[in-house]
């Protein structure tokens, strides 16, 4: 029975009761009313067919929220997945084209199959591969980027960013509708954060551009969308040399679909006091791509703005999604016409103002203060991703491997300080703290890492130069507290410095041997009982040893 809870993760879900659902419905009708103008503005960033937003905004919805164990997020369109499918498909195919369709569907099951796959084999820490600072210059880069596209269409600049200096042709109604709706939008997320402002902006504006015949001035509107449950979407084969140019997307378009996940679910489970169980979401996030892939829809995403909006407006379980889902399919089948008449710059008023709170300049700054090595790679990560769109997956390719680097640098040079006893009586760097030694003719040092193939040369070189420098020395202690994981190199290493110590005659003495560590010695029989060496269990057993032997 508990494994079919961990299968099937809503048969986990409360029985509903009158008081729940009024809750739940409340917020769900408050999401579902955000999600739709937002599904048909990120379908367009996406260069997809307008209503394949709101297709996206329901069924990969409903799956994932049954097969999740972060219940309460909105899952869907969203900004920063929308614009990597426009990216990875620039040069493949025209813009909403049946190619292009096609190959945003192979992304969808292509990212969605290895989600699930990596759920299932329970690879949920690769999300460590990403660090904080490549994610927050990632994003600040895309959403540079994503405004960027925008602008010319909520500007009304008839010809795109190309032409503007050397035939600038403004439409001013255009202009109008795209300044006014940002500023509506954002004085409403300032001042009534939870009102369904996008969508009364939506309807207002269609009745504005119908009663004053915007299109007929050339003003650019949505038009008639389909209505009705969409078919089946079966793509065809795109043949091996298309899927080899989808491969690094589909890395890219997965890795960064699940950190926007992970951002949103641990914000859930933080608020629920549970662990998150990222193995499980991976496996409802990669069936809501799969879904997304049956409706002839893009990879969907956790929208953290709309995620958050659900916790605002009081949702407690999945059932708020499943009354989000239920009011986009009534807007699908009765309400697509008020649609029609939507000025584009209102859409494209949507994406600037819901993207423009990614941009924070001061992240650099305080990332300055806190690591300038990873300042610097947050940097040269938002550089990159400028750079290189519209194949911005490099920026986040390029930023792993500088943070990976760097972790490895710092493995591959270990802490290792010689330690004096400070007047608190705590002992701590002999040089920094200007100490005297602990003892005449005692090397005492303390290695803040596991002793492993990574860190023993650099374990044996500081051993080596302190006996160099000062060849009375008569006495090695390790306090080797620090010290969790050894492994056959750090054995070995180990067995060396020891017989070396022991030729010379100088003591070797142990201090607070973890039991993994000193087990292992043990059974390499590197721990032989004797003179040269000695193993004390805590710091002041180990001092007062070595001040007797002076």
């Amino acid at each position: 029975m508990p494994r079919l809870h961990r299968l099937f993760p809503f048969l986990n879900w409360p029985r509903p009761d009158a008081a729940l659902l009024r809750s739940e419905a409340l917020a769900g009708l408050t999401v579902g009313l955000m999600v739709i103008p937002q599904g048909v503005a990120y379908a367009a960033l996406a260069g997809m067919p307008l209503v394949t937003g709101i297709y996206a905004s329901m069924l990969p919805a409903l799956i994932a929220v049954l097969f999740s164990s972060s219940v309460r997020l909105s899952v869907g369109p969203t900004a920063l997945t929308c614009l990597l499918v426009s990216a990875s498909l620039t040069g493949l195919a025209e813009p909403g084209s049946a190619r292009w369709i096609e190959l945003a569907v192979w992304l969808a099951l292509l990212s969605g199959g290895l989600q699930v796959v990596l759920g299932f084999a329970r690879f949920g820490w690769l999300l460590n591969l990403v660090n904080s600072p490549v994610l927050m210059a990632f994003t600040q880069g895309a959403a540079v980027l994503i405004i960027g596209s925008q602008l010319p269409a909520m500007l009304g600049f008839s010809d795109g960013w190309a032409a503007l200096l050397t035939q600038p042709r403004l439409h001013w109604p255009t202009l109008a509708f795209g300044l006014g709706a940002a500023a509506v939008l954002m004085l409403a997320r300032r001042w009534r954060p939870g009102f369904p402002s996008v969508l009364l902006l939506v309807v207002g504006t269609a009745g504005l551009s119908y009663w004053t015949g915007f299109q007929a001035s050339g003003g650019a509107l949505i038009g008639a969308l389909p209505q009705g449950l969409p078919a089946l979407y079966a793509p065809g084969w795109p043949g091996w040399e298309t899927l080899r140019q989808l491969l690094l997307p589909t890395l890219v378009i997965t890795l960064v679909s699940f950190l926007e996940t992970a951002s949103s679910a641990k914000v859930d489970s933080g608020d629920r006091g549970q662990r998150w169980d990222q193995n499980q979401d991976l496996i409802g996030q990669g069936l809501a791509k799969l879904s997304s892939a049956l409706v002839g829809a893009f990879p969907t995403s956790s929208s953290f703005s709309r995620s958050a909006l659900n916790l605002y407006a009081g949702a407690r379980t999945g059932w708020a999604t499943v009354f989000s889902v239920a009011v986009v399919l009534l807007t699908l089948l009765l309400l697509t016409p008020l649609l029609a008449y939507v000025p584009l710059a209102v859409l494209a008023a949507i994406v600037v103002v819901a993207v423009a709170g990614l941009i924070r300049p001061r992240a650099f700054l305080r990332l300055w203060r806190l690591s300038r090595v990873e300042a610097v790679t947050a940097a040269l990560t938002f550089a990159i991703t400028v750079l290189a769109a519209p194949q911005l997956y490099w920026g986040v390719l390029a930023g792993m491997l500088m943070a990976l680097s760097h972790f490895l640098y710092l493995r591959l040079h270990p802490r290792i300080i010689e330690v004096g006893l400070h007047t608190d009586g705590s002992l701590r760097d002999r040089h920094l703290w200007k100490l005297p030694p602990l003892n005449d003719h005692t090397c005492a040092l303390r290695m803040d890492a596991a002793l492993d193939f990574a860190t023993v040369n650099g374990f044996e070189l500081a051993i080596t130069q302190h006996l160099t420098q000062h060849p009375d020395t008569r006495h090695v202690m390790l306090f080797a507290h620090p010290i969790n994981w050894i492994d056959a190199t750090g054995v070995e290493a180990f067995g060396r410095l020891r017989t070396q110590l022991a030729s010379q005659g100088i003591a070797l003495h142990l201090v607070g041997l973890k039991l993994p560590v000193e087990a292992l010695l043990r059974k390499a029989g590197e721990l032989p009982e004797g003179e040269l060496l000695r193993l004390y269990r805590t710091e002041a057993e180990a001092l007062r040893s070595n001040w007797e032997s002076a």
